[in-house]
């Protein structure tokens, strides 16, 4: 084993994005007050290779500059946009066909593991730091998605919350469709999107 150079990590040039289709996953940031941890996200989705990103109400857009800091310029290679309501984003995916799900804590919790081909495209709704994802958002949600912890705290830092839940539905999406996740990392499927 030997680590690999800098120079010999592959990754896609941005003169080829277009060329690469994304994993049929979209994120909706729901009011997320540290600028950081949205900048966290990007890079986050960038390295998963998502298709977008939904900013909703108060959670910092590219235009601020301290996210740079921690998007290290994958504010350049996700689409994103910005909406005022969560609620109003939700919708407008399910309405496109997109199966909801929210990564918060309910009675009635699912595992990436039990998702199938047919639950993307997929929308995943990331709350805020403290009070999580708005109740309207999870009475609309067809999965609550939930990341199992064996200590005493009942919460993870959302941006790592959003790590594990992000890579863990690119996992599952890419083993469905019969791309295993340590292959060619530009073999990408073509998404499915619903009728």
């Amino acid at each position: 084993m030997r680590k690999l150079l800098h120079e010999e990590i592959p990754r896609i040039q941005a003169s080829s994005l277009h060329e690469h289709p994304r994993h049929p996953i979209t994120v909706v940031v729901d009011n997320v007050r540290s600028i950081h941890n949205v900048g966290s996200f990007f890079r986050t989705s960038d390295g998963a290779w998502i298709e977008k990103m939904i900013l909703t109400g108060i959670t910092g857009t590219p235009e601020n500059r301290a996210l740079h800091k921690t998007a290290l310029g994958a504010q350049d290679t996700i689409p994103w946009s910005h909406s005022m309501h969560t609620l109003d984003a939700a919708s407008q995916l399910k309405e496109q066909g997109y199966r909801l799900a929210v990564l918060e804590l309910t009675d009635t919790p699912t595992l990436s593991t039990d998702l199938t081909l047919a639950d993307f495209p997929l929308a995943l709704v990331i709350g805020n730091e403290l009070t999580g994802v708005h109740s309207e958002v999870v009475d609309m949600a067809d999965y609550a998605l939930e990341i199992p912890q064996y200590g005493t705290k009942q919460s993870l830092n959302v941006s790592v919350a959003f790590g594990i839940a992000v890579f863990d539905l690119v996992r599952q999406y890419r083993t469905l469709a019969g791309h295993p996740l340590l292959s060619d990392p530009f073999d990408r499927p073509t998404p499915k999107h619903h009728d």
